[in-house]
């Protein structure tokens, strides 16, 4: 189940709504045990038996995290066993389940292992997500940035919160541990989240499919006939898909979170405005770069210990952020692909960009970008050097392409212009305006129909992230 659906919208979520506020908020204990069932409901939905691994996962973390709190300071081997245990085990159920087969195919490359087949297991939703969260409880605890978490239950709710159980945003335990335990509801707050959670529906529903649908129709052209300008504009239109289908869910899921009484953080800041790719990693998927930095690059040492040092840092947070996205090479080499552009900007090119004019280190940028999404998605393209050839050497267009792209020009602007900050600064400046809440509140309904409309009429309706 996924929040662009209408399983969700018109079933689960007011019935998940109905069974949490029935319990009086003085009863938080019960809320969040609440929260645990529902949650597990939701994410039983398509795949019941992977309950289990979930269920796990929370007592296993629950158990390291018990044991690191216990003896951190009375018998710090034993903390730094539980702790172990935890990495090593969490680790091991997502190398099995996600990177095992991977691996079978690619030793099975050699002429002496040529016999070995992958088993074929099928990847549970959401794994890389919830084991890098349950990971960093165990970790917090034990670096002194969170307490032990008492009642099971409410461990089990942070766990598996349905709002960012499937794709995030990475909630590191420190940054809900106190809602966990005190945390306050009111008219505002739910209607901030509502109007998070429609705003996020509505980049998912109206702009990111939209531009999925552009994307394949480029893709097909593209391989009809070779031609410069479907090539870049479906790479383009996949950039702004994967955008608004990815930021659409984290803000699904933040307004969710003000609803249910939780502060969830932010995951995008506009990253296509960046000018240079240091900044667009500062900007796009905020918590997974947050959750790397801290947890991999500084305590490899960061940048405190020289220059080779700090590229070799880069590296392996780079080659690991590459594999968390996918089980094939692409992602790998999509990863290292961005390691070395981050070197080069660290030993020149930032300084280059102080010294030009913005707009060019903007162009490469985009041009860094984009070329980033070509290398991302070649495995679901059924001739990637093909398509990558013709975005270069290929005719400039074809009558259709060209009519493809001038019908679709409109769509371009909208979602270049949603992709920047300025909707949100015109907003911000009206917001108070008696008028503006009036329209407001009668506009947010009227996009949810469409929305709505939209989910019945199409069968459309992927959901990118969901596979990592």
């Amino acid at each position: 189940m996924v929040f662009s659906s209408l399983e969700f919208i018109y079933f689960y979520l007011p019935l998940c709504l109905f069974l949490y506020f029935i319990i009086p908020a003085k009863h938080l204990a019960i809320r969040n045990a609440v929260l645990f069932v529902v949650s597990l409901a939701f994410y039983g939905w398509s795949e019941p038996i992977y309950i289990l691994i979930m269920l796990f996962s929370t007592l296993l973390d629950y158990t390291c995290g018990y044991l690191v709190s216990k003896n951190k300071e009375i018998a710090p081997k034993k903390a730094k066993v539980a702790l172990i245990t935890s990495v090593v085990v969490n680790l091991s159920i997502l190398f099995f389940f996600k990177y095992f087969d991977f691996l079978i195919e690619t030793i099975s490359t050699i002429p002496l292992f040529s016999g070995l087949k992958p088993i074929g297991i099928a990847l549970p939703v959401g794994i890389s997500f919830y084991t890098f969260q349950t990971m960093s409880y165990t970790i917090d605890i034990y670096m002194g940035n969170a307490r032990m978490q008492k009642n099971v239950l409410s461990f089990g709710s942070y766990v598996t919160m349905f709002p960012q159980l499937i794709a995030g945003p990475i909630v590191r335990y420190k940054d809900i541990d106190e809602a966990l335990r005190q945390r306050n509801h009111s008219f505002e707050r739910a209607s901030r989240g509502c109007k998070r959670f429609i705003c996020g529906l509505a980049k998912k529903v109206l702009l990111a499919n939209t531009a999925g649908v552009m994307y394949e129709q480029m893709v097909q052209n593209t391989y009809s006939s070779p031609n410069a300008l479907a090539s870049w504009s479906g790479i383009i239109f996949y950039a702004f898909q994967i955008y608004f289908d990815f930021s659409g869910y984290s803000d699904m899921a933040i307004g969710l979170g003000y609803i249910l009484g939780f502060d969830f953080p932010e995951n995008f800041n506009y990253p296509y405005i960046s000018r240079s790719v240091t900044e667009f990693w500062r900007r796009w998927h905020i918590t997974l770069s947050t959750w790397f930095r801290e947890y991999v690059y500084i305590p490899l040492g960061g940048n405190r210990k020289g220059r080779g040092r700090t590229y070799f840092n880069l590296f392996a947070v780079w080659f690991l952020t590459g594999l968390w996205h996918g089980a094939s090479w692409n992602f790998v080499l999509w990863g290292l692909y961005f390691c070395v552009l981050l070197i080069f900007e660290k030993a020149f090119l930032l300084r280059l960009f102080e010294k030009i004019p913005k707009v060019f280190s903007h162009i490469y940028l985009i041009l860094a970008v984009l070329l980033g999404w070509m290398l991302f998605i070649s495995c679901d393209l059924s001739d990637p050097i093909g398509y990558l050839t013709s975005m270069f050497t290929a005719p400039a267009f074809t009558g259709i392409s060209f009519y493809d792209f001038a019908r679709s020009a409109v769509l371009l602007i909208i979602l270049a212009f949603a992709s920047t900050p300025i909707p949100n600064l015109i907003y911000q400046k009206i917001k108070d305006n008696k008028i503006i809440q009036i329209i407001w509140c009668i506009l947010l309904p009227i996009v949810l129909l469409v929305c709505t409309a939209y989910l019945v009429d199409s069968s459309y309706n992927p959901f990118l992230y969901f596979r990592f």
